[in-house]
């Protein structure tokens, strides 16, 4: 088994984006050389997520409103107390996910016809990463 380690980097404009990453997430898998196996993308940090999903923009507005609803800011979060303001970002984390693992063959991300990979960040403008780690042969 072989295996290919890459990194993504985000530095958001805004505390909270959706950031497709499919196109860049193929690119480590033909560069990687593996033709059957897996990609595990990992959103290396607790305020930031990844998922698979529809790249539609209503889609994706109705996924943010969601997670305000479940987890808004501002409420006096336990984890506030010390210091950070940033609970509703580690709640949409668990929400969310933080990684998935997609399946390679023939040298392709095997997704559906709509699935796309997403970084989602929730406490954004300051410089974050994604693992991306492809294993197979």
């Amino acid at each position: 088994m072989k295996t290919f380690t890459e990194y993504l980097y985000f530095e958001t404009k805004k505390k909270r984006e959706y950031i497709n990453v499919t196109d860049k997430i193929e690119e480590i898998v033909r560069k990687s050389g593996i033709e059957d196996g897996m990609a595990l993308v990992s959103a290396m940090h607790i305020t930031a997520g990844i998922y698979v999903n529809d790249a539609e923009s209503g889609l994706i507005q109705d996924i943010d409103q969601w997670l305000q609803r479940l987890a808004p800011e501002g409420p006096d979060y336990r984890h506030h107390r010390t210091g950070e303001t940033n609970g509703d970002a580690h709640l949409k984390n668990l929400l969310i996910g933080h990684q998935v693992i997609l399946p390679i063959t023939k040298g392709r991300m095997d997704l559906g016809p709509w699935q796309q990979v997403y970084y989602a960040e929730f406490d954004g403008r300051r410089k974050k990463r994604v693992v991306v780690k492809v294993m197979g042969m």
